[in-house]
Protein backbone atom coordinates (compact mmCIF):
# COMPACT_ATOMS: atom_id res chain seq x y z
CA UNK A 1 0.00 0.00 0.00
CA UNK A 2 1.57 3.49 -1.12
CA UNK A 3 0.72 7.17 0.26
CA UNK A 4 -3.16 7.22 -1.02
CA UNK A 5 -3.56 3.94 1.75
CA UNK A 6 -1.53 6.46 4.31
CA UNK A 7 -4.24 7.89 6.51
CA UNK A 8 -5.44 8.49 10.05
CA UNK A 9 -7.95 5.87 11.61
CA UNK A 10 -9.89 8.88 13.08
CA UNK A 11 -11.09 9.66 9.20
CA UNK A 12 -14.30 11.37 8.66
CA UNK A 13 -16.88 8.98 8.91
CA UNK A 14 -19.52 8.38 6.06
CA UNK A 15 -22.65 5.93 7.97
CA UNK A 16 -24.01 2.68 5.57
CA UNK A 17 -22.55 -0.10 4.66
CA UNK A 18 -23.85 -1.29 1.41
CA UNK A 19 -21.15 -2.04 -1.40
CA UNK A 20 -19.97 0.99 -3.54
CA UNK A 21 -18.42 0.85 -7.22
CA UNK A 22 -14.66 2.14 -6.17
CA UNK A 23 -13.76 5.13 -7.84
CA UNK A 24 -11.48 4.59 -10.72
CA UNK A 25 -9.11 6.77 -12.50
CA UNK A 26 -10.14 5.59 -16.27
CA UNK A 27 -10.90 1.98 -16.07
CA UNK A 28 -8.66 -0.51 -18.33
CA UNK A 29 -9.92 -2.82 -21.29
CA UNK A 30 -8.65 -6.86 -19.93
CA UNK A 31 -9.39 -10.26 -21.69
CA UNK A 32 -10.74 -13.16 -19.57
CA UNK A 33 -9.86 -16.58 -21.23
CA UNK A 34 -12.00 -20.00 -19.39
CA UNK A 35 -10.34 -22.87 -19.79
CA UNK A 36 -12.50 -24.91 -18.22
CA UNK A 37 -15.56 -25.62 -15.43
CA UNK A 38 -13.31 -24.58 -12.61
CA UNK A 39 -10.55 -22.07 -14.56
CA UNK A 40 -9.66 -19.04 -16.38
CA UNK A 41 -7.16 -16.02 -16.88
CA UNK A 42 -7.35 -12.81 -16.83
CA UNK A 43 -4.82 -10.89 -19.09
CA UNK A 44 -4.03 -7.16 -18.35
CA UNK A 45 -3.96 -5.53 -21.15
CA UNK A 46 -2.72 -2.35 -20.35
CA UNK A 47 -0.49 -0.99 -17.47
CA UNK A 48 -2.65 -0.02 -14.27
CA UNK A 49 -1.25 0.15 -10.39
CA UNK A 50 -4.07 -1.71 -9.13
CA UNK A 51 -6.70 -4.62 -9.98
CA UNK A 52 -9.62 -3.97 -7.72
CA UNK A 53 -11.30 -7.55 -7.24
CA UNK A 54 -14.82 -7.78 -6.03
CA UNK A 55 -15.77 -10.15 -3.84
CA UNK A 56 -18.81 -12.08 -2.60
CA UNK A 57 -18.27 -13.46 1.40
CA UNK A 58 -20.73 -16.60 0.65
CA UNK A 59 -18.59 -18.17 -1.92
CA UNK A 60 -15.46 -20.04 -2.06
CA UNK A 61 -11.66 -19.06 -2.73
CA UNK A 62 -10.31 -18.47 -5.88
CA UNK A 63 -6.84 -19.36 -6.10
CA UNK A 64 -5.05 -17.00 -8.12
CA UNK A 65 -1.73 -17.18 -9.26
CA UNK A 66 -0.15 -13.80 -9.91
CA UNK A 67 2.53 -13.92 -13.28
CA UNK A 68 4.41 -11.18 -14.15
CA UNK A 69 5.73 -10.85 -18.21
CA UNK A 70 7.92 -13.82 -18.21
CA UNK A 71 4.93 -15.82 -16.78
CA UNK A 72 6.73 -16.58 -13.84
CA UNK A 73 4.77 -16.33 -10.59
CA UNK A 74 5.16 -13.47 -8.29
CA UNK A 75 2.67 -14.30 -5.80
CA UNK A 76 -0.27 -16.60 -4.97
CA UNK A 77 -3.80 -14.67 -3.30
CA UNK A 78 -7.06 -16.51 -2.31
CA UNK A 79 -10.01 -14.37 -3.15
CA UNK A 80 -13.96 -15.71 -2.91
CA UNK A 81 -14.43 -13.47 -5.92
CA UNK A 82 -17.84 -12.98 -6.80
CA UNK A 83 -20.37 -15.21 -8.56
CA UNK A 84 -23.58 -13.32 -8.68
CA UNK A 85 -22.99 -10.23 -6.28
CA UNK A 86 -20.36 -7.79 -5.39
CA UNK A 87 -20.14 -7.18 -1.57
CA UNK A 88 -17.52 -5.28 -2.17
CA UNK A 89 -13.59 -4.57 -3.69
CA UNK A 90 -10.18 -5.00 -2.78
CA UNK A 91 -7.01 -3.72 -4.36
CA UNK A 92 -3.84 -5.60 -5.60
CA UNK A 93 -1.36 -4.07 -6.61
CA UNK A 94 0.22 -5.43 -9.88
CA UNK A 95 3.28 -4.30 -9.92
CA UNK A 96 4.24 -4.91 -13.43
CA UNK A 97 2.38 -8.63 -13.50
CA UNK A 98 0.12 -8.91 -16.45
CA UNK A 99 -1.79 -12.14 -15.78
CA UNK A 100 -3.91 -13.56 -12.97
CA UNK A 101 -4.50 -17.30 -13.52
CA UNK A 102 -7.57 -18.49 -11.53
CA UNK A 103 -8.97 -21.46 -10.18
CA UNK A 104 -12.34 -21.60 -8.56
CA UNK A 105 -13.17 -24.31 -5.85
CA UNK A 106 -16.47 -25.42 -5.12
CA UNK A 107 -19.26 -26.87 -6.80
CA UNK A 108 -19.32 -25.21 -10.16
CA UNK A 109 -22.86 -26.98 -10.78
CA UNK A 110 -24.68 -25.20 -8.51
CA UNK A 111 -22.86 -21.90 -9.49
CA UNK A 112 -23.38 -21.90 -12.71
CA UNK A 113 -21.26 -21.76 -16.40
CA UNK A 114 -17.63 -20.03 -14.90
CA UNK A 115 -17.93 -17.22 -17.94
CA UNK A 116 -21.19 -16.16 -16.69
CA UNK A 117 -19.84 -15.06 -13.25
CA UNK A 118 -20.50 -11.41 -12.02
CA UNK A 119 -16.96 -11.14 -11.19
CA UNK A 120 -15.34 -10.45 -15.02
CA UNK A 121 -17.85 -7.71 -15.31
CA UNK A 122 -17.26 -5.78 -11.85
CA UNK A 123 -13.39 -5.93 -12.17
CA UNK A 124 -11.58 -2.95 -12.37
CA UNK A 125 -8.01 -1.20 -13.18
CA UNK A 126 -7.42 1.93 -11.87
CA UNK A 127 -4.66 3.91 -10.40
CA UNK A 128 -6.35 4.57 -7.21
CA UNK A 129 -8.47 2.82 -4.68
CA UNK A 130 -10.95 4.71 -2.53
CA UNK A 131 -10.57 4.05 1.32
CA UNK A 132 -13.30 6.44 2.55
CA UNK A 133 -15.10 4.89 5.59
CA UNK A 134 -18.57 3.11 4.30
CA UNK A 135 -19.13 1.47 7.87
CA UNK A 136 -21.09 2.99 10.40
CA UNK A 137 -19.91 0.13 12.93
CA UNK A 138 -16.44 1.32 12.62
CA UNK A 139 -14.97 2.70 16.18
CA UNK A 140 -14.14 6.42 16.24
CA UNK A 141 -11.02 5.90 18.52
CA UNK A 142 -9.80 2.47 18.42
CA UNK A 143 -7.32 0.93 15.97
CA UNK A 144 -9.06 -0.27 12.59
CA UNK A 145 -7.50 -1.61 9.53
CA UNK A 146 -8.56 0.80 6.37
CA UNK A 147 -9.95 -2.33 4.73
CA UNK A 148 -10.05 -6.26 5.01
CA UNK A 149 -9.44 -8.43 7.70
CA UNK A 150 -7.05 -8.14 10.84
CA UNK A 151 -6.74 -10.62 13.75
CA UNK A 152 -3.96 -10.92 16.13
CA UNK A 153 -1.38 -7.79 17.04
CA UNK A 154 2.04 -8.70 16.44
CA UNK A 155 5.31 -7.17 16.86
CA UNK A 156 4.73 -4.29 18.86
CA UNK A 157 7.50 -2.18 20.07
CA UNK A 158 8.14 1.66 21.01
CA UNK A 159 10.93 3.43 19.50
CA UNK A 160 11.57 7.17 18.75
CA UNK A 161 8.24 8.13 20.29
CA UNK A 162 6.28 6.28 18.22
CA UNK A 163 4.55 3.29 19.01
CA UNK A 164 4.44 0.26 16.42
CA UNK A 165 1.98 -1.64 15.82
CA UNK A 166 2.15 -4.75 13.61
CA UNK A 167 -1.33 -7.13 13.15
CA UNK A 168 -2.21 -10.50 11.50
CA UNK A 169 -3.80 -8.71 7.91
CA UNK A 170 -5.41 -10.20 4.86
CA UNK A 171 -5.53 -6.74 2.14
CA UNK A 172 -7.64 -9.36 -0.18
CA UNK A 173 -10.94 -9.98 1.89
CA UNK A 174 -12.82 -9.01 4.91
CA UNK A 175 -12.49 -12.60 6.29
CA UNK A 176 -9.07 -14.53 7.08
CA UNK A 177 -7.09 -15.19 4.67
CA UNK A 178 -3.26 -14.25 2.89
CA UNK A 179 -2.01 -13.34 6.19
CA UNK A 180 0.85 -10.53 6.12
CA UNK A 181 1.59 -7.95 8.53
CA UNK A 182 0.00 -4.93 8.51
CA UNK A 183 1.79 -2.15 10.16
CA UNK A 184 0.27 1.48 12.13
CA UNK A 185 2.24 3.60 13.71
CA UNK A 186 0.94 6.12 16.84
CA UNK A 187 2.28 9.13 19.05
CA UNK A 188 -0.38 8.60 21.89
CA UNK A 189 -1.74 4.42 21.74
CA UNK A 190 -5.24 6.68 20.29
CA UNK A 191 -4.74 7.84 17.12
CA UNK A 192 -3.34 5.47 14.27
CA UNK A 193 -1.30 6.32 11.27
CA UNK A 194 -2.08 3.24 8.18
CA UNK A 195 1.24 2.55 6.87
CA UNK A 196 2.44 -0.05 3.97
CA UNK A 197 2.50 -3.76 4.35
CA UNK A 198 5.45 -4.96 6.43
CA UNK A 199 5.97 -8.47 6.00
CA UNK A 200 4.39 -10.88 3.10
CA UNK A 201 4.17 -14.16 2.24
CA UNK A 202 7.14 -15.72 0.77
CA UNK A 203 7.48 -19.81 -0.24
CA UNK A 204 8.05 -20.46 3.57
CA UNK A 205 4.43 -19.91 4.21
CA UNK A 206 2.05 -16.73 5.35
CA UNK A 207 3.19 -14.77 7.78
CA UNK A 208 1.38 -15.43 10.91
CA UNK A 209 2.20 -13.87 14.45
CA UNK A 210 5.10 -12.63 16.43
CA UNK A 211 7.11 -10.15 17.95
CA UNK A 212 9.57 -7.49 17.43
CA UNK A 213 12.63 -6.28 19.10
CA UNK A 214 15.28 -3.21 19.32
CA UNK A 215 18.95 -4.17 18.70
CA UNK A 216 20.69 -1.00 18.38
CA UNK A 217 19.44 1.08 15.55
CA UNK A 218 18.02 -2.41 13.74
CA UNK A 219 14.39 -3.41 14.64
CA UNK A 220 14.43 -7.37 14.20
CA UNK A 221 10.85 -8.99 13.65
CA UNK A 222 10.17 -12.80 14.47
CA UNK A 223 7.12 -14.41 13.31
CA UNK A 224 5.96 -17.78 12.17
CA UNK A 225 6.23 -19.02 8.63
CA UNK A 226 2.89 -21.04 7.90
CA UNK A 227 3.42 -23.35 5.13
CA UNK A 228 3.53 -27.12 5.10
CA UNK A 229 4.81 -26.97 8.46
CA UNK A 230 4.80 -24.00 11.11
CA UNK A 231 8.69 -22.25 11.24
CA UNK A 232 9.91 -19.43 13.01
CA UNK A 233 11.99 -16.98 10.24
CA UNK A 234 13.33 -13.50 11.35
CA UNK A 235 13.49 -10.32 9.74
CA UNK A 236 15.77 -7.16 10.41
CA UNK A 237 14.85 -3.43 9.52
CA UNK A 238 17.28 -0.97 8.98
CA UNK A 239 14.60 1.96 8.92
CA UNK A 240 12.81 1.98 12.11
CA UNK A 241 10.48 -0.68 11.62
CA UNK A 242 9.40 0.62 8.19
CA UNK A 243 10.62 -1.85 5.99
CA UNK A 244 12.26 -5.26 6.45
CA UNK A 245 14.42 -7.79 5.12
CA UNK A 246 13.88 -11.38 5.53
CA UNK A 247 16.98 -13.33 6.89
CA UNK A 248 18.43 -15.44 4.18
CA UNK A 249 19.16 -18.59 7.31
CA UNK A 250 15.45 -18.83 7.55
CA UNK A 251 14.01 -20.56 8.71
CA UNK A 252 15.67 -20.10 12.70
CA UNK A 253 13.83 -22.62 14.93
CA UNK A 254 12.05 -26.07 12.86
CA UNK A 255 9.56 -28.60 14.74
CA UNK A 256 7.59 -31.65 13.86
CA UNK A 257 5.01 -30.51 16.26
CA UNK A 258 1.61 -29.51 13.89
CA UNK A 259 1.27 -25.99 16.70
CA UNK A 260 3.93 -24.42 16.45
CA UNK A 261 4.02 -20.33 16.38
CA UNK A 262 4.04 -16.87 17.21
CA UNK A 263 7.30 -15.90 18.80
CA UNK A 264 7.73 -13.84 21.27
CA UNK A 265 11.39 -12.50 22.23
CA UNK A 266 12.72 -10.40 24.82
CA UNK A 267 16.70 -9.73 26.23
CA UNK A 268 16.95 -11.14 29.73
CA UNK A 269 20.02 -9.38 30.96
CA UNK A 270 21.19 -11.73 34.02
CA UNK A 271 22.33 -14.49 31.71
CA UNK A 272 23.05 -11.64 28.67
CA UNK A 273 20.75 -14.09 26.46
CA UNK A 274 17.78 -13.58 24.12
CA UNK A 275 14.85 -15.75 25.33
CA UNK A 276 12.08 -16.66 23.18
CA UNK A 277 8.85 -18.07 24.25
CA UNK A 278 7.04 -20.33 21.72
CA UNK A 279 2.97 -21.38 21.74
CA UNK A 280 3.45 -25.51 20.64
CA UNK A 281 0.50 -27.32 21.25
CA UNK A 282 -0.90 -26.82 25.08
CA UNK A 283 2.28 -26.01 26.51
CA UNK A 284 4.86 -22.52 25.84
CA UNK A 285 8.44 -23.40 25.12
CA UNK A 286 11.51 -21.32 25.99
CA UNK A 287 14.28 -21.18 23.98
CA UNK A 288 17.58 -18.89 24.38
CA UNK A 289 20.52 -17.13 22.01
CA UNK A 290 23.26 -15.00 22.08
CA UNK A 291 22.79 -13.95 18.64
CA UNK A 292 19.16 -14.36 17.90
CA UNK A 293 20.16 -16.74 15.09
CA UNK A 294 21.14 -20.17 17.15
CA UNK A 295 18.85 -20.85 19.40
CA UNK A 296 18.71 -23.70 22.62
CA UNK A 297 15.87 -25.33 23.71
CA UNK A 298 15.92 -24.61 27.68
CA UNK A 299 12.48 -25.53 29.17
CA UNK A 300 8.46 -25.82 29.20
CA UNK A 301 5.59 -25.08 31.17
CA UNK A 302 1.84 -25.61 30.49
CA UNK A 303 1.59 -29.86 31.32
CA UNK A 304 -1.19 -29.49 33.94
CA UNK A 305 -0.95 -25.83 34.52
CA UNK A 306 -4.37 -23.84 33.83
CA UNK A 307 -7.02 -24.39 30.82
CA UNK A 308 -6.10 -26.52 27.86
CA UNK A 309 -10.12 -26.62 26.73
CA UNK A 310 -7.85 -25.52 23.19
CA UNK A 311 -4.83 -24.66 21.58
CA UNK A 312 -2.46 -22.13 23.40
CA UNK A 313 -1.22 -19.65 21.44
CA UNK A 314 0.27 -16.23 21.62
CA UNK A 315 2.48 -16.11 24.32
CA UNK A 316 4.47 -13.28 26.30
CA UNK A 317 6.66 -13.26 29.10
CA UNK A 318 7.39 -10.33 31.43
CA UNK A 319 8.27 -8.86 34.78
CA UNK A 320 5.54 -7.00 36.81
CA UNK A 321 6.42 -5.15 40.41
CA UNK A 322 3.98 -5.62 43.64
CA UNK A 323 4.41 -3.04 45.81
CA UNK A 324 3.85 -3.92 49.96
CA UNK A 325 1.16 -1.95 51.51
CA UNK A 326 2.94 -2.19 54.62
CA UNK A 327 6.38 -1.74 53.57
CA UNK A 328 6.15 0.12 50.37
CA UNK A 329 8.73 -2.30 48.79
CA UNK A 330 8.66 -3.65 45.48
CA UNK A 331 8.40 -7.91 44.73
CA UNK A 332 9.59 -8.31 41.35
CA UNK A 333 6.81 -11.37 39.91
CA UNK A 334 7.11 -12.58 36.43
CA UNK A 335 3.79 -13.02 34.37
CA UNK A 336 3.50 -15.84 31.63
CA UNK A 337 0.01 -14.46 29.08
CA UNK A 338 -1.50 -17.74 27.76
CA UNK A 339 -3.67 -16.93 24.48
CA UNK A 340 -6.24 -19.93 24.05
CA UNK A 341 -8.69 -20.84 21.75
CA UNK A 342 -11.51 -22.17 22.58
CA UNK A 343 -12.06 -22.73 26.20
CA UNK A 344 -12.72 -18.82 27.01
CA UNK A 345 -14.80 -18.61 30.23
CA UNK A 346 -17.75 -17.62 28.23
CA UNK A 347 -17.11 -19.90 24.71
CA UNK A 348 -14.58 -19.55 22.43
CA UNK A 349 -11.38 -17.13 22.37
CA UNK A 350 -9.72 -15.66 25.88
CA UNK A 351 -6.14 -14.36 27.45
CA UNK A 352 -5.14 -16.63 30.41
CA UNK A 353 -2.10 -15.45 32.69
CA UNK A 354 0.40 -17.08 35.25
CA UNK A 355 1.91 -15.56 37.94
CA UNK A 356 5.37 -17.12 39.00
CA UNK A 357 9.49 -16.76 38.53
CA UNK A 358 11.89 -16.89 35.43
CA UNK A 359 15.56 -17.54 36.10
CA UNK A 360 16.50 -17.03 32.41
CA UNK A 361 16.06 -20.92 31.83
CA UNK A 362 12.54 -21.95 33.27
CA UNK A 363 9.26 -20.34 34.29
CA UNK A 364 7.62 -21.56 38.22
CA UNK A 365 4.24 -20.99 38.25
CA UNK A 366 3.43 -19.87 41.96
CA UNK A 367 -0.18 -21.37 41.98
CA UNK A 368 -1.49 -24.46 41.96
CA UNK A 369 -1.74 -26.25 38.74
CA UNK A 370 -5.88 -26.51 38.86
CA UNK A 371 -5.97 -22.06 39.13
CA UNK A 372 -6.71 -20.45 36.25
CA UNK A 373 -6.64 -17.01 35.86
CA UNK A 374 -8.80 -14.49 33.06
CA UNK A 375 -7.08 -11.00 31.79
CA UNK A 376 -9.99 -10.38 30.80
CA UNK A 377 -13.97 -11.67 31.32
CA UNK A 378 -15.95 -10.80 27.96
CA UNK A 379 -16.40 -12.49 24.86
CA UNK A 380 -14.16 -10.47 22.83
CA UNK A 381 -10.69 -9.86 24.13
CA UNK A 382 -7.78 -12.16 22.32
CA UNK A 383 -4.47 -12.45 21.29
CA UNK A 384 -3.13 -10.23 24.17
CA UNK A 385 0.70 -8.89 23.58
CA UNK A 386 2.66 -5.90 25.23
CA UNK A 387 4.48 -3.31 23.49
CA UNK A 388 8.90 -4.10 23.86
CA UNK A 389 10.75 -1.34 24.83
CA UNK A 390 7.56 0.86 25.77
CA UNK A 391 9.00 4.01 28.54
CA UNK A 392 9.17 4.53 31.99
CA UNK A 393 9.00 0.28 32.45
CA UNK A 394 5.46 0.71 31.56
CA UNK A 395 3.87 -2.82 30.73
CA UNK A 396 1.20 -1.77 27.98
CA UNK A 397 -0.84 -4.03 26.12
CA UNK A 398 -3.38 -4.10 22.94
CA UNK A 399 -5.53 -7.24 22.10
CA UNK A 400 -7.76 -7.77 19.00
CA UNK A 401 -11.20 -7.21 19.96
CA UNK A 402 -12.82 -10.26 18.78
CA UNK A 403 -13.64 -14.20 18.93
CA UNK A 404 -13.07 -16.60 17.16
CA UNK A 405 -16.78 -17.94 17.32
CA UNK A 406 -18.17 -15.31 15.02
CA UNK A 407 -15.39 -13.48 13.98
CA UNK A 408 -15.85 -13.56 10.36
CA UNK A 409 -19.29 -13.40 10.94
CA UNK A 410 -20.05 -10.00 12.33
CA UNK A 411 -22.06 -6.74 10.66
CA UNK A 412 -19.55 -5.33 9.09
CA UNK A 413 -18.04 -5.73 5.24
CA UNK A 414 -15.49 -3.28 4.56
CA UNK A 415 -13.37 -4.04 7.27
CA UNK A 416 -13.69 -6.53 10.10
CA UNK A 417 -12.30 -6.21 13.91
CA UNK A 418 -11.04 -3.54 15.68
CA UNK A 419 -8.00 -3.58 19.03
CA UNK A 420 -9.08 -2.63 21.98
CA UNK A 421 -7.98 0.37 23.78
CA UNK A 422 -4.45 0.42 24.91
CA UNK A 423 -4.26 -0.79 28.90
CA UNK A 424 -1.36 -0.42 31.29
CA UNK A 425 -0.44 -3.94 33.60
CA UNK A 426 0.56 -4.18 37.14
CA UNK A 427 -0.23 -6.89 40.18
CA UNK A 428 -2.53 -7.37 42.87
CA UNK A 429 -3.21 -9.75 45.33
CA UNK A 430 -6.67 -11.19 46.82
CA UNK A 431 -6.19 -13.81 49.87
CA UNK A 432 -3.07 -16.13 48.92
CA UNK A 433 -3.17 -15.36 44.81
CA UNK A 434 -1.57 -12.17 42.80
CA UNK A 435 -3.47 -11.60 40.04
CA UNK A 436 -2.61 -8.90 36.85
CA UNK A 437 -4.52 -5.53 37.58
CA UNK A 438 -5.89 -4.25 34.04
CA UNK A 439 -6.60 -0.41 33.46
CA UNK A 440 -6.95 1.92 30.73
CA UNK A 441 -3.66 3.44 29.76
CA UNK A 442 -3.18 6.76 30.86
CA UNK A 443 -3.42 8.40 27.28
CA UNK A 444 -7.03 7.55 26.85
CA UNK A 445 -7.51 9.97 30.22
CA UNK A 446 -6.26 12.46 27.62
CA UNK A 447 -9.30 11.63 25.43
CA UNK A 448 -11.93 12.98 28.10
CA UNK A 449 -13.93 15.98 26.62
CA UNK A 450 -16.51 17.80 28.05
CA UNK A 451 -19.53 16.66 30.53
CA UNK A 452 -22.36 15.63 28.41
CA UNK A 453 -26.05 14.80 29.59
CA UNK A 454 -26.77 11.39 27.87
CA UNK A 455 -24.50 8.85 25.99
CA UNK A 456 -23.30 8.93 22.51
CA UNK A 457 -21.75 6.60 20.24
CA UNK A 458 -17.89 7.55 21.68
CA UNK A 459 -17.60 8.38 25.33
CA UNK A 460 -16.37 7.12 28.31
CA UNK A 461 -18.80 6.60 31.26
CA UNK A 462 -17.87 7.03 34.85
CA UNK A 463 -19.98 5.57 37.42
CA UNK A 464 -19.29 5.97 41.56
CA UNK A 465 -20.46 3.13 42.91
CA UNK A 466 -22.99 3.15 46.20
CA UNK A 467 -22.63 -0.98 46.39
CA UNK A 468 -25.26 -3.01 44.77
CA UNK A 469 -25.27 -1.26 41.40
CA UNK A 470 -27.68 -1.40 37.94
CA UNK A 471 -26.71 0.27 34.76
CA UNK A 472 -29.11 -0.11 31.22
CA UNK A 473 -27.50 1.59 28.40
CA UNK A 474 -30.72 1.62 25.80
CA UNK A 475 -31.55 3.37 22.74
CA UNK A 476 -35.58 4.17 20.95
CA UNK A 477 -35.21 1.03 19.53
CA UNK A 478 -35.55 -1.20 22.64
CA UNK A 479 -32.17 -2.23 22.82
CA UNK A 480 -30.17 -2.35 25.64
CA UNK A 481 -27.28 -3.76 27.57
CA UNK A 482 -27.33 -4.56 30.99
CA UNK A 483 -24.29 -4.15 33.85
CA UNK A 484 -24.98 -5.26 37.25
CA UNK A 485 -22.62 -5.06 40.68
CA UNK A 486 -23.64 -7.31 42.91
CA UNK A 487 -21.52 -6.10 46.04
CA UNK A 488 -22.37 -9.08 48.52
CA UNK A 489 -20.81 -11.62 45.58
CA UNK A 490 -18.29 -9.47 44.93
CA UNK A 491 -18.89 -9.99 40.76
CA UNK A 492 -19.74 -7.72 37.70
CA UNK A 493 -21.76 -9.08 34.95
CA UNK A 494 -22.89 -7.84 31.26
CA UNK A 495 -25.73 -9.06 29.63
CA UNK A 496 -25.67 -8.22 25.73
CA UNK A 497 -29.01 -10.70 24.43
CA UNK A 498 -30.49 -7.34 24.08
CA UNK A 499 -27.67 -5.20 22.43
CA UNK A 500 -29.25 -4.89 18.75
CA UNK A 501 -28.19 -6.96 16.05
CA UNK A 502 -27.67 -10.69 17.78
CA UNK A 503 -28.43 -12.50 14.63
CA UNK A 504 -25.29 -13.81 12.80
CA UNK A 505 -24.43 -16.13 15.52
CA UNK A 506 -25.65 -18.26 18.24
CA UNK A 507 -22.40 -17.95 20.34
CA UNK A 508 -23.13 -14.02 20.01
CA UNK A 509 -25.86 -13.15 22.47
CA UNK A 510 -24.74 -14.18 26.35
CA UNK A 511 -24.08 -12.65 30.06
CA UNK A 512 -20.52 -12.06 30.95
CA UNK A 513 -19.48 -12.14 34.26
CA UNK A 514 -16.32 -11.24 36.31
CA UNK A 515 -15.16 -11.20 40.04
CA UNK A 516 -14.20 -8.19 41.19
CA UNK A 517 -11.77 -9.46 44.07
CA UNK A 518 -12.89 -7.04 46.58
CA UNK A 519 -15.06 -3.96 46.96
CA UNK A 520 -15.80 -1.77 43.78
CA UNK A 521 -15.71 2.13 43.73
CA UNK A 522 -15.91 3.20 40.92
CA UNK A 523 -16.29 1.84 36.81
CA UNK A 524 -15.31 2.88 33.47
CA UNK A 525 -17.01 2.46 31.05
CA UNK A 526 -15.73 3.27 27.34
CA UNK A 527 -18.33 3.05 24.74
CA UNK A 528 -16.98 3.30 21.13
CA UNK A 529 -19.82 2.07 18.34
CA UNK A 530 -19.98 -1.69 18.26
CA UNK A 531 -17.97 -2.19 22.01
CA UNK A 532 -18.06 -1.95 25.64
CA UNK A 533 -14.81 -1.61 27.76
CA UNK A 534 -15.37 -1.60 31.39
CA UNK A 535 -12.94 -1.44 34.03
CA UNK A 536 -12.72 -1.27 37.69
CA UNK A 537 -10.85 1.97 38.81
CA UNK A 538 -8.21 0.17 40.60
CA UNK A 539 -7.72 -2.32 38.02
CA UNK A 540 -9.18 -5.13 39.51
CA UNK A 541 -11.78 -6.29 37.02
CA UNK A 542 -11.59 -5.77 33.17
CA UNK A 543 -14.73 -6.87 30.69
CA UNK A 544 -15.00 -6.41 27.02
CA UNK A 545 -17.73 -7.02 25.01
CA UNK A 546 -18.68 -6.06 21.54
CA UNK A 547 -22.16 -4.86 20.76
CA UNK A 548 -24.06 -4.07 17.07
CA UNK A 549 -27.24 -1.78 17.70
CA UNK A 550 -29.15 -0.37 14.91
CA UNK A 551 -28.56 2.77 16.62
CA UNK A 552 -26.31 4.48 19.19
CA UNK A 553 -27.52 3.79 23.01
CA UNK A 554 -28.47 7.72 23.93
CA UNK A 555 -30.27 6.92 27.20
CA UNK A 556 -28.74 5.43 30.45
CA UNK A 557 -30.15 4.43 33.57
CA UNK A 558 -28.53 3.75 36.99
CA UNK A 559 -29.80 2.29 40.52
CA UNK A 560 -26.97 2.69 43.18
CA UNK A 561 -24.75 5.22 41.69
CA UNK A 562 -23.77 8.16 40.05
CA UNK A 563 -22.90 8.73 36.19
CA UNK A 564 -20.82 11.19 34.39
CA UNK A 565 -20.39 11.25 30.83
CA UNK A 566 -17.47 12.72 28.89
CA UNK A 567 -17.42 12.97 25.22
CA UNK A 568 -13.79 11.63 23.72
CA UNK A 569 -11.99 14.22 21.73
CA UNK A 570 -10.49 13.68 18.69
Amino acid sequence: MKKILILTMMMAMVAGAKAQKPTVAGERPSQVSVLADNHAMLRVAEAAKYVLLPVQETEEIAAIAVLDQRNEMVQRLNVKLAVDRVDYWVPYELKGARLLDIVFHGDRRQKGAVGEFVCWKEIRFSDTFDTTNRERFRPLYHHTPLYGWMNDPNGMFYKDNTWHLYYQYNPYGSQWENMNWGHSTSRDLVHWESQPLALEPDWLGSIFSGSCITNGSDVVAFYTSAGMHQTQSMAVSKDGGRTFKKYEGNPVITSDKPDFRDPNVFWYEPTKRWIMILAVGQEMQLYSSADLKDWKYESAFGQGYGNHGGVWECPDLFPLNLKSQASNLKTEKWVLVCNINPGGPFGGSATQYFVGDFDGHKFTCESMPKVTKWLDYGKDHYATVSFYNAPDDRRVVLAWMSNWQYANQVPTKQFRSANSIARDLGLFTDGEETYVSVVPSPEMLAMRGEVVKKPTEACEIVVDLKGQCEIVLSNAKGEQVVMSYDAQQQTFAMDRTQSGNCSFSEAFPCVTTAPTHGTMRQLRLFIDRCSIEAFDSEGRMAMTNLVFPSEPYNNIKVKGGKATIYEIKN
